[in-house]
């Protein structure tokens, strides 16, 4: 089983330097909205610049200011995994313990929002049809009232990784054993799914383009509505969310298989940076991302994400230089 790891500390990234910088020149990939047309705020958000005729050109909606994922709290599953030989996996509860941590997840999360000052800020939330997950986001919602909450959807692409059914105890010790001699995101559970098939359906016309064109549109806006002040929380499961990141930054199998499960109700935050993308150097310091897996080139790519713009490409990505040796 893998190891967990927490990350939940809220702090601004002026208060944490990091010692990763910016220094390579940076190229842009052809875009609807090339990187000069637009000019920073004094509250660090990116706008269009008047044309020549002294014309604003219509803006794209605002992305959420951040991405929330979430791992589901402690469930019956957890404490007891002889649980999955008599109980259908989606129709596993939380404990008593994992009702106790939403609820403390959301109050955390209620405050890390409410420290921005702003006064338009609400929630939308994505969740995994399971039991738990559902049950999760139904306590920690209970720091929010309705007014604050925009909306929600539940996904079933966000679903656990498949272990085939009902388990046999017995069984998938053995085969949790070959997993590790095998490699964890290619081995696939007799009847069930491999860490490879949940990334094909969170990707391949899956929930990440799902969530990508809603982010486009302006689904969380309501209409009239321009808030910069967005919060979207994924609440899902711990290798799901996992691969959801691998995808989004782009990381390789092996930099996949460093990293470290969620702690339950652990929150892990992609922060909409001062070009626009996001970056988990925006919330999270280094030491809690070395812990939770990633490593000097991933936090490069991290620092770089603070700073970069939509449609950006970096062209001197420090991963490159880990696979062509000849460099």
């Amino acid at each position: 089983m893998a190891s967990t790891i927490s990350l939940t500390t809220t702090l601004p990234a002026s208060s944490s330097p990091h010692k990763f910088s910016r220094t390579s020149s940076i190229r842009c990939s052809s875009s609807k909205y090339p990187p000069e047309s637009f000019e920073l705020t004094t509250n660090g958000h990116a706008t269009r610049k008047q044309n020549h005729l002294g014309h604003t050109p219509k803006l794209p909606p605002p992305r959420p200011r951040r991405i929330i994922l979430i791992r589901h709290g402690q469930s019956e599953g957890n404490v007891d995994e002889a649980v999955y030989t008599r109980v259908a996996d989606p129709k596993i509860p939380l404990t008593d313990k994992g009702r106790a941590q939403a609820k403390e997840c959301g109050k955390k999360m209620r405050e890390m929002i409410e420290r921005d000052g702003a006064d338009d800020w609400k929630v939308y939330f994505y969740v995994s049809p399971y039991r738990r997950t559902r049950e999760t986001l139904q306590n920690l919602a209970q720091a929010f009232e309705r007014s604050r909450i925009a909306g929600m959807r539940e996904e079933p692409r966000l679903r656990e990784q498949d272990f085939g059914n009902f388990q046999d105890r017995e069984k998938m010790r053995v085969e949790k054993v070959f997993r590790q001699l095998y490699g964890r995101f290619f081995y696939r559970f007799p009847n069930g799914e491999s860490a490879a098939d949940v990334y094909d359906r969170i990707t391949a016309k899956g929930f990440r383009e799902t969530l990508r064109a809603d982010i486009d549109i302006g689904r969380f806006q309501p209409p009239g509505e321009r808030s910069q002040n967005m919060n979207v929380v994924i609440v899902s499961h711990g290798l799901t969310l996992r691969v959801f990141l691998m995808r989004w930054y782009k990381w390789t199998v092996q930099q996949f298989e460093g990293l470290h499960n969620f702690n339950n109700a652990g929150m892990i935050v992609m922060e909409k940076g001062y070009g626009g993308r996001y970056s988990l150097l925006m919330h999270h310091t280094e030491e809690e991302l070395r812990k939770f897996g990633l490593t000097d080139e991933m936090l490069a790519d991290q620092e770089w994400q603070k700073t970069a713009m939509p449609g950006e490409l970096n062209y001197d990505c420090p991963m490159m230089n880990s696979f062509f040796t000849h460099f």
